[in-house]
C-alpha cells in the first residue's frame, strides 16, 4: 500500500515535470506566486523539492525505476586522435565561423604540436538495458567524451564544433563553453562562462600544456573538460558534456617501467593499461517514461539515485591480481561520495588502499588510507592492489549520508549498507606488475613549490541572497562573449596571494573552484589540513561553519577567470564571480 507520504513526494515531482514540460521557467513562476521570497517552489500546491514532513523526509524527489546492477562491463572511453591539420587553418585572431572574441595570447610562445577536432552533438546511448536509450549531448556524440592524451612539452590546439540541437529533451541550452579544469592556459582558451558560442560556430582552445612558471613540481596529471556555459553549465553538464584529459611528462610517464613506476603500460593507443579514468555522475530517471531528468526547480542542488560510472548503471570491472591506478572524478552535479572498498562477502575486511593525488597533482607522496571522500570536480587518483584478493568481487562503495542537494551530513553507512557504485571481478590471469609498490618507505614524487611573500591577503564569503547563492554579498554578474562580466577584483602577475574562504552555513557545504592557478591549503578552520590535501590543488570543500586559508602564485598569462561553486546548481543560480590577471593588479581585501 502506497504511503500518504509517498503519494505526496510522487505528487510534487509529477507536478514539477509538467511545469518543466510546458517549459516555465523559475522567473515565470515568480510572476504566478508560485516561488517563495526564498527562492523556493512553494510545498502547500505540491510543487515543492524540498518540502518536509512531519517526519523530517524530504519529499518531491523524483524516484528513478529499478534497475540491474553489474549487468554490463565498464567502459573505457577511447582516446581521442589527433589530426595532420586543420582547415580553416588556426590563427591567433578569432576568424569567420569563430565563437572566439579575443586573440590568442600564447599563439606564438606555444605553438601547437598536435591538434584536435571534436564535435559536440547529440546521440542516444544506453545506460542500462532496463532503460530505454538516452538522449544525451556528448563530445563525439558519446559520454563520457574521448579522453585526451597530453604531453608536457607538446602544446595541443582543440578545436571544438558546436552541433547541438534546439531539441533538448526539456533541459539543456545548445550554447557552450568548454572548459579544460584546471589547465594552465590562457583566459581566451580557459573556457570562461561567458565565452560561449552557438550552433554552427566552432572555437579555437591552445593549451600550452606547460607547468605554472615552467617549475616542474607544478606538473599536473588528472584534468578533465566539461561545458561550462554561464547559467546551465549543470544542465550541460548533466546531459553528458565531460570528460578526461590525461598530462604526462618525464616523471608521471604512463609507462610503470620509468619514472615514478606508476602503474600503466603503454597499449598503442595513447593511453596505459591498468592506468583507469573513473567518471562519476548520479543521475534521475523519470518513472514514468524512465528518461533522465532533470528538475529545473530544485535549487538546493540534483541528487541522483542511479550512479553511473563512464556512462553506465553500476558497471563491473574485470582485474587481474596487481597493481591499478584509478582517477576517480565526480561530476556532479552535487552528490559528495566516501568511497570505500568493500568484500561483500566479508564485511568486517578492511581493504586500505594508496591516495596518491588531490585533484590534478600528485601528492608529494602516496597515503594509505581506508577511504576518500570527493566533493563535485575533485579529482583522486588511488592506487589499488589486487594481488592478493585473486577470485573476489570487491565493491566500489560510497558510504557517505546524502539526502539532498545541500550537502552530506548524515555520518557514513556501516560497511554494506551504501551505495555500491561498480563492482571489481578479481578474475583475469596474472601478468607482470613493474609498478612501484607504494609501500615501500620513502616513495617520494614532487616537492611543494616553496611559498614566496604574499602581496594582499582576501576574502570571500559564500553565502544566500535572496534565494540565490552569492559570493561576498553578490549575484554573478549578466555576461555575454562580447560584454563580459565586471572583475570583482584585479590580481597582479607573477605574485603571489592569500584568499580566506569562509561558509558560515550549518546546512549547506561548497566545493570552490578557482581557474587557472592551484593552490596550496594552509589551514582548516585554523588547524594544518589533513595529508591527503598538503598538495596543490583546485577544488577547496569548504564544510559547514568552516574557514579555510590557501595560497596562490599567479603565473604567466593574463586575463579574465572565473572562481565558482562547483556544486553546479549552485554556480548556475550565481554563486560565482570573474577576476581579472593584469600586470598591475589591486588592493580589494573584500572584494
Amino acid at each position: 500500500m502506497v504511503s500518504a507520504r509517498e503519494k505526496r513526494r510522487s505528487n510534487a515531482a509529477k507536478n514539477r515535470r509538467e511545469l518543466i514540460a510546458a517549459g516555465f521557467t523559475r522567473r515565470d513562476l515568480v510572476k504566478m506566486g508560485l516561488v517563495t521570497s526564498g527562492g523556493w517552489l512553494i510545498p502547500k500546491r505540491g510543487l515543492s523539492a524540498r518540502a518536509l514532513d512531519s517526519a523530517g523526509d524530504d519529499e518531491g524527489q523524483t524516484r528513478s525505476p529499478f534497475t540491474t546492477p553489474f549487468c554490463e562491463r565498464l567502459v573505457i572511453m577511447p582516446v581521442k586522435t589527433s589530426v595532420a591539420s586543420l582547415s580553416p587553418a588556426p590563427t591567433a585572431a578569432p576568424q569567420s565561423g569563430e565563437g572566439r572574441t579575443r586573440d590568442h595570447q600564447d599563439f606564438a610562445r606555444f605553438p601547437a604540436q598536435e591538434f584536435c577536432e571534436i564535435v559536440q552533438q547529440p546521440a542516444f546511448v544506453s545506460m542500462s538495458p532496463d532503460l530505454p536509450p538516452q538522449l544525451i549531448w556528448g563530445y563525439d556524440g558519446i559520454t563520457p567524451g574521448p579522453t585526451y592524451v597530453g604531453r608536457y612539452g607538446r602544446p595541443m590546439l582543440v578545436r571544438n564544433h558546436n552541433r547541438l540541437s534546439t531539441v533538448n529533451g526539456g533541459f539543456g541550452k545548445p550554447s557552450v563553453s568548454t572548459h579544460l579544469h584546471n589547465s594552465h592556459s590562457a583566459s581566451e582558451s580557459d573556457g570562461h562562462p561567458c565565452d560561449f558560442f552557438e550552433i554552427g560556430e566552432f572555437y579555437d582552445h591552445c593549451y600550452p600544456n606547460y607547468p605554472s612558471g615552467g617549475d616542474p613540481n607544478e606538473s599536473m596529471s588528472t584534468l578533465w573538460y566539461h561545458d561550462h556555459r554561464v547559467a546551465f553549465t549543470s544542465q550541460n553538464v548533466y546531459k553528458g558534456l565531460a570528460g578526461f584529459y590525461l598530462l604526462y611528462n618525464e616523471s608521471d610517464t604512463g609507462d610503470e617501467t620509468t619514472g615514478f613506476h606508476l602503474p600503466g603500460v603503454p597499449n598503442g593507443t595513447g593511453a596505459s593499461d591498468f592506468d583507469v579514468p573513473l567518471l562519476f555522475a548520479d543521475k534521475v530517471f523519470d518513472p514514468v517514461d524512465k528518461l533522465l531528468f532533470f528538475d529545473l526547480f530544485n535549487l538546493d542542488g540534483i541528487l541522483g539515485d542511479k550512479f553511473t560510472v563512464n556512462g553506465k548503471i553500476q558497471p563491473f570491472c574485470e582485474v587481474h591480481p596487481r597493481r591499478y591506478r584509478f582517477r576517480l572524478l565526480n561530476a556532479g552535479p552535487s552528490r559528495f561520495y566516501q568511497f570505500f572498498l568493500t568484500d561483500s562477502q566479508d564485511l568486517n575486511n578492511t581493504i586500505p588502499f594508496w591516495q596518491i593525488s588531490n585533484d590534478g597533482n600528485l601528492l608529494p607522496g602516496p597515503e594509505q588510507v581506508t577511504s576518500t571522500r570527493i566533493s563535485v570536480a575533485e579529482r583522486m587518483d588511488v592506487i589499488i592492489d589486487f594481488s592478493n584478493l585473486a577470485g573476489k568481487s570487491i565493491y566500489l562503495e560510497n558510504r557517505l549520508v546524502q539526502t539532498d542537494g545541500r550537502a552530506p551530513k548524515g555520518g557514513l553507512t556501516a560497511a554494506g549498507a551504501g551505495n555500491f557504485v561498480m563492482r571489481f571481478d578479481v578474475v583475469l590471469p596474472p601478468v607482470a606488475d613493474n609498478s612501484q609498490d607504494p609501500a615501500i618507505p620513502g616513495v617520494h614524487y614532487y616537492d611543494l613549490p616553496p611559498m614566496e611573500p604574499t602581496v594582499i591577503t582576501r576574502r570571500f564569503r559564500f553565502d544566500r541572497t535572496n534565494g540565490n547563492w552569492a559570493v561576498n554579498g553578490r549575484l554573478f554578474d549578466v555576461c555575454t562573449p562580447t560584454d563580459q562580466a565586471t572583475p570583482r577584483f584585479r590580481v597582479k602577475r607573477n605574485t603571489a596571494e592569500k584568499w580566506i574562504f569562509q561558509n558560515s552555513s550549518g546546512g549547506w557545504q561548497h566545493p570552490i573552484h578557482v581557474h587557472f592557478e592551484e593552490f596550496q591549503m594552509l589551514s582548516r578552520n585554523g588547524v594544518a589540513p589533513p595529508r591527503v590535501e598538503r598538495g596543490r590543488k583546485d577544488v577547496a570543500r569548504l564544510q559547514f561553519d568552516e574557514e579555510i586559508v590557501v595560497y596562490f602564485k599567479f603565473s604567466d598569462f593574463i586575463g579574465q577567470y572565473p572562481m565558482h561553486c562547483h556544486n553546479v546548481v549552485h554556480e548556475d543560480h550565481e554563486m560565482m564571480l570573474s577576476f581579472d590577471i593584469d600586470d598591475e593588479g589591486d588592493r580589494r581585501t573584500e572584494p
